[in-house]
């Protein structure tokens, strides 16, 4: 029999769900976090499933409806975009 507990470096299926929609619930759960516990450490990332989402310090099991979501991507502005627009530029 095979598991359906996916394992937790899995990437989401980004052509399989609503990507702006699945990190939107993930900075809502990130920033409900920070409001209520604003002295933890940083997290790794964000669980997000179908009804709920949590905050996570270790990598996570995933079930298969759950998607987990870097921290990166939750924060947003990765450096390399920031390049991509140069003030410089004429």
């Amino acid at each position: 029999m095979g598991s359906s507990v996916q394992p937790a470096a899995a990437q989401p299926r980004w052509d399989r769900i609503n990507s702006a929609e699945v990190i939107a619930q993930a900075r809502r759960v990130y920033f409900h976090f920070l409001e209520s516990s604003p002295t933890h450490p940083d997290p790794l990332g964000v669980v997000i499933g179908p009804l709920q989402g949590r905050v996570v310090f270790e990598l996570p099991v995933l079930l298969p409806e759950e998607h987990f979501i870097s921290l990166e991507l939750v924060r947003g502005r990765s450096p390399r975009s920031r390049s991509a627009r140069s003030p410089l530029r004429g």
